[in-house]
């Protein structure tokens, strides 16, 4: 005789409802008022559906910034940002590997960004290339004339907001790359030393075709995170703004649903990005297992 599901399962069910609706109900709704008819407004009831607000947004824009080009500078830093996150972060698991003197403290202070407020971390680097530009400033004259000249601040989207977005994103990618390598199986590597490869053809041929997978994964997270990255980003990007920082000013202006059909954009690059990644490594497994590859 089957016995029905006790009182805890749809209390716990419905518990569980009640948080998914909470994480994705104030997306959906975004969603959903993106596609409001031309006189719709920022709240329901939904006044027709249409695409105009999406017209609007790409071709009229929105009269106060100009969100091509903080959607072009976003996508720019991100996918700096993804590169380099991949770079250092496979590097850097590389030498923890090996071991080295003062490893425990580098760690923790690579750790350290991640529990600092992010405000904060942003504050101290406007603070530096501030000092940094002062100091230009006071040696302008004894300096070569391609820098001295003309010079007003090193601030900017591939200078200090790079480096804020990356105190954020090489953590993360460094604690994945430790994931990787705590179960990566060193007899792979012994057996190409054996058969004569040097340290370089050893990491080319082996170490990276089995961790390239989960190294995508961790340009996919590096790119996200830059992505739809604030306050890291708002004193230290210099003069200009990504698209975040001008969808957070909109905020305050914008009376109409574009700006639910930019939240919209924006989360659809968001979702193409993971769709290519994804992608990307189900490529790479699938053509590890055709070759017989570990």
């Amino acid at each position: 005789m089957r016995e029905g599901r006790s009182r805890a399962f749809y209390v716990l069910a419905a518990f569980f409802a009640a948080y998914v609706l909470f994480l994705y109900g104030p997306m959906i709704a975004i969603f959903t008022l993106s596609f409001q008819g031309p006189d719709g407004g920022l709240t329901f009831p939904m006044n027709g559906i249409s695409l105009h607000w999406f017209e609007h947004l790409f071709f009229a824009g929105t009269g106060i910034v100009d969100i091509g080009a903080s959607f072009v500078r976003s996508a720019k830093l991100g996918l700096v940002v993804a590169l380099l996150t991949m770079v250092i972060s496979v590097a850097a698991g590389m030498a923890f590997r090996k071991g080295f003197r003062g490893q425990a403290l580098v760690f923790y202070l690579a750790i350290a960004s991640l529990i600092v407020p992010s405000i904060i971390t942003s504050l101290g680097i406007a603070l530096e290339f501030r000092l940094f530009d002062d100091w230009i400033k006071a040696h302008a004259a004894a300096l070569p004339a391609f820098v001295g000249q003309d010079f007003s601040t090193s601030m900017g989207l591939l200078t200090s907001g790079l480096a804020a977005h990356l105190t954020w994103t090489l953590p993360f990618g460094l604690l994945i790359m430790f994931a990787v390598f705590n179960r990566f199986d060193r007899r792979y590597e012994e057996a190409a030393r054996d058969l004569g490869a040097t340290p370089w053809q050893t990491f080319r041929h082996v170490v990276l075709p089995i961790i390239l997978p989960s190294v995508v994964g961790i340009g996919l997270f590096g790119f996200t995170l830059s992505w739809d990255e604030i306050a890291r980003s708002s004193q230290a990007i210099g003069p200009v703004n990504t698209l975040p920082l001008d969808l957070q000013g909109l905020t305050t202006t914008v009376t109409n649903p574009d700006i639910y059909a930019l939240g919209t954009a924006t989360t659809g690059v968001s979702l193409v990005a993971i769709g290519l990644a994804l992608f990307v490594i189900v490529f790479l497994q699938r053509r590890r297992s055709r070759q017989g590859e570990p």
